[in-house]
């Protein structure tokens, strides 16, 4: 224990803390779209319950993870179809790929359901609740998936267990702090969740190809490359910063109407 105070690991430590909190914002924002779903009276505890667990689940996963990271690489299954697929999967890339499926199809499911809705305001009181036992294992399940190329990128920068499971603990405190304030800023401003719901369904699509890229996907005969966090990140700044500026447009075009 007394190495986790050397100089390179609390270097490291500050290090995965950072990439913990910056991966884990489509974490927490899956995480606030996911509690609305349930009884208004719950949804603290179930964000804050569903972190708890997810931290847990993280370090055991680590666990399992540094015993194992040869058999994540091991090829699982292969399909070659010349001309039309071709690939070889891994556990990681079927994992990877399951994720951003997932989160694509929850992102379309809640945008149609947006438009669908005739009355917003009373949209959360009609709309059928999900069971607390359901959500909660929906939220554990998802921070996994999302937690999984962070564990990998910590094992890259060190191989010191007690330092990366203090960095999962202290990101997990993070987002059990933050999680309070960005789902009371979705709550408040509305407009902005369909802007979060976008922007899960392009961490779907990073997902998608991050998963294809590990998989060697070669489709019609090009092979699929992972969108890089860098271009992630860039179209992510981009799309809220449309969206502030279009919703800052709106307001004054209401109040000169108004005027």
């Amino acid at each position: 224990m007394l190495d986790l105070f050397t100089l390179s690991n609390l270097f490291t430590l500050l290090m995965l803390i950072l990439l913990q909190a910056v991966l884990g914002f489509d974490n927490l924002l899956y995480i606030s779209i996911e509690s609305r779903r349930v009884e208004a009276s719950k949804q603290k505890q179930l964000r804050q319950l569903g972190i708890g667990l997810a931290i847990l689940f993280r370090i055991i996963l680590l666990f399992g993870i540094m015993q194992a990271i040869k058999s994540l690489t091991n090829t699982i299954f292969a399909i070659n179809l010349p001309g039309f697929f071709e690939g070889t999967f891994n556990f990681h890339a079927i994992v990877t790929l399951l994720g951003g499926g997932f989160i694509m199809y929850t992102a379309f499911k809640e945008i149609f359901h947006l438009l669908a809705v005739e009355h917003l305001g009373e949209e959360d009181e009609s709309a059928p609740k999900k069971s607390f036992l359901s959500a909660l294992l929906m939220i554990v399940s998802m921070n996994l998936i999302f937690s999984f190329d962070s564990l990998l990128s910590a094992i890259a920068l060190t191989d010191v267990f007690a330092v990366m499971a203090t960095a999962i603990i202290i990101g997990g405190i993070l987002m059990i702090v933050t999680a309070e304030y960005i789902a009371s800023f979705l709550e408040q401003n509305r407009v902005y969740e369909v802007l979060g719901l976008f922007i899960l369904l392009i961490v779907g699509v990073l997902l998608l190809s991050e998963g294809a890229h590990l998989a060697h996907v070669v489709l019609f005969g090009f092979a699929i490359t992972a969108m890089s966090k860098a271009t992630f990140y860039f179209v992510i700044f981009v799309m809220v910063g449309i969206s502030v500026i279009q919703t800052q447009y709106r307001n004054k075009l209401l109040a000169n109407r108004e005027i």
